[in-house]
């Protein structure tokens, strides 16, 4: 599909969609006004990153004390179904990411509620359930729809029918998913951003999701080096950040 035909696509399915118009807007004036901010930062972060990047099996040691990581072999079953309805899906979403890290955020602060902002296959979604499970937790997730694409049907394919339970999944972009989450539970034990990656999209959401994360509990980010959001979300916030370097990308961690 051409980039004319794609865009054009979008917008019509945007435009069947009151309820989406507010992001249409703001996508419209980040694409155009603010198109500058979307990497701002970057080389600097990328700097930092690197600097001091360590890997996800030392991070859940240094942040949880956790030094044998088991979930991949308790949890081989699960994930090797998931990775086949994966396989076989016919719209191509974001990877897996750091499942470990998720898993034992969840279960170093014996989470009952966690947070999670984009879901794309489900994986980040999974690997919270599998720990909440256990309490009879909730997952509330926030994911924008797939406008254009023909993917709603398969956000968070590979999340297994039986965590479905233990799972609230609102379907609007965060301006809007957040105020209706906060609405049902106000403070979480593990909080994971992988939505907006634009500077200004990160900025607002920390800002708004730092607030609802009890002291104590745990604060993931992808894809930090996309810009200096989080680095700069951090450093005014004197918050000291653990950085993991996963997959040729970086991730930010912190306790509250």
């Amino acid at each position: 599909m051409s980039e004319l035909k794609r865009v054009a696509k979008t917008l019509i399915a945007y435009l069947k969609r009151p309820d989406l118009y507010p992001e249409l807007g703001r996508k419209i004036i980040k694409n155009t006004l603010h198109r500058g901010n979307a990497g701002k930062g970057k080389d600097k972060t990328n700097s930092w990153a690197i600097s001091i990047a360590i890997s996800q099996k030392d991070a859940v040691a240094k942040l949880f004390g956790i030094n044998d990581l088991k979930f991949r072999n308790e949890n081989k079953l699960i994930l090797d179904e998931s990775s086949g309805k994966e396989k076989t899906c016919p719209v191509k979403m974001g990877g897996a990411g750091a499942l470990e890290l998720i898993y034992y955020a969840s279960e170093f602060t014996k989470a009952t509620n966690v947070l999670e902002t984009g879901v794309a296959y489900g994986w980040s979604s999974l690997a919270a359930l599998l720990s909440l499970e256990k309490r009879n937790g909730t997952l509330y997730s926030s994911d924008m729809p797939y406008l254009g694409q023909n993917g709603d049907q398969y956000v968070g394919v590979v999340v297994p029918e039986k965590l479905k339970n233990n799972w609230k999944l609102f379907r609007f972009a965060d301006k809007e998913s957040l105020p209706k989450i906060f609405s049902e539970n106000k403070i979480f034990d593990v909080i994971h951003y992988d939505s907006d990656k634009s500077y200004d999209g990160r900025i607002w959401a920390y800002d708004e999701l730092y607030k609802h994360l009890r002291k104590g509990g745990v604060f993931l980010s992808d894809d930090i080096g996309d810009n200096s959001a989080y680095q700069d979300f951090c450093e005014e916030n004197n918050i000291e950040s653990t950085v993991i370097e996963f997959e040729g990308k970086y991730v930010g961690a912190f306790i509250k």
